[in-house]
């Protein structure tokens, strides 16, 4: 049998976890990552944690092939530097260099929405594809570009940021300090703000009920749970997002058109009533919608263990 460790590692936390050859996670581990503070102090952690796991799994070291590594921002995989991590205040951190001198293992590094995009790709959603975009709809919205089995960074690792794409010219503030992203129309952040706008515009809106009356409980469920309520103002929100949600999506499927497009994140759990509006636009309005081949739009399958996965299996992706 053979070992990977993945490491996860994330503005919150740091999560490591072993998966063996049949691409499932068979122990994990995880610590706060109590950012800001030193890289030093956080890569000593991600070293802590995937010990841990290894000796929750039952192995040694030894057993294990490599180690792999998401983490946020660009992340150059041929240097082994993480060049910039907002959230982690990193800035051309040797990461492979230092965990390498730690663990005594080969280490492979990637942006985290690309590893977990090469998770689905390699164990989930997309298994058995040759090209496959994941969408994950969180805070923001992350993407992977997988083209021929290999992970798309574009020439300077800062490719296939999706969630940065114009969808309306000097449109809504997007975190990134431009106007108008994917991001900023598409993201849970987003939905929370369409929803608590048409709350403030409808006193008498069920969304109201569903939150107990404080608009702070809003949350990237609460139009979607009007919708089944039958509430109007839900209704109108949960057309709104939808609709920018599809024409991202259908952009993202003219430029590149791969075999599947996976959707993760808290809202991909509303499934076919969040999905099936893409599927109709997708044969009614897509470029490729007279070809016998067309994308298929899923539901993500491996959820928060996605980021761990596909760090594990980066190894397979050089």
């Amino acid at each position: 049998m053979k070992y990977y460790v993945g490491i996860d590692l994330g503005g919150t936390n740091i999560v490591a976890g072993v998966v063996n050859e049949a691409y499932s996670i068979v122990a994990s581990a995880k610590c706060k990552t109590n950012c800001p503070r030193p890289a030093e102090e956080i890569i000593s952690d991600m070293a802590k944690v995937a010990v841990e796991a290894v000796d929750k799994a039952g192995i040694t070291m030894e057993e294990v092939e490599w180690i792999g590594v998401g983490s946020p921002g660009m992340a150059d995989t041929e240097a082994g530097v993480i060049v910039y991590a907002n959230n982690l205040d990193f800035y051309d951190v040797p990461l492979r260099d230092m965990l390498e001198e730690k663990l005594h293992k080969k280490i492979y590094i990637g942006n985290d929405a690309n590893a977990a995009a090469y998770g689905e790709f390699m164990a989930g959603a997309a298994k058995g594809s040759k090209s496959a975009i994941a969408i994950t709809l969180g805070t923001g919205v992350g993407g992977g570009i997988i083209i021929d089995s290999k992970i798309y960074t574009g020439f300077n690792f800062a490719g296939a940021e999706l969630g940065h794409m114009t969808l309306v010219a000097n449109g809504r503030q997007c975190n990134c300090g431009r106007k108008g992203c994917y991001e900023a129309y598409a993201s849970a952040t987003a939905l929370i703000a369409f929803t608590k706008e048409a709350m403030l515009a409808d006193k008498a809106s069920k969304m109201w009920e569903l939150c107990d009356g404080d608009i702070d409980k809003v949350s990237g469920r609460t139009a979607f749970d009007g919708l089944r309520a039958g509430d109007v103002s839900a209704k109108a929100v949960t057309d709104k997002y939808i609709g920018y949600f599809s024409e991202g999506v259908i952009s993202i499927i003219n430029i590149f058109q791969p075999e599947i497009l996976c959707v993760g994140g808290g809202i991909s759990k509303e499934g076919d009533l969040l999905l099936d509006p893409v599927r109709h636009l997708l044969a009614t309005e897509c470029y490729s919608r007279f070809s016998k081949q067309s994308t298929k739009v899923v539901t993500a399958k491996l959820g928060n263990d996605a980021g761990v996965i596909g760090a594990a299996l980066l190894g397979f992706a050089e």
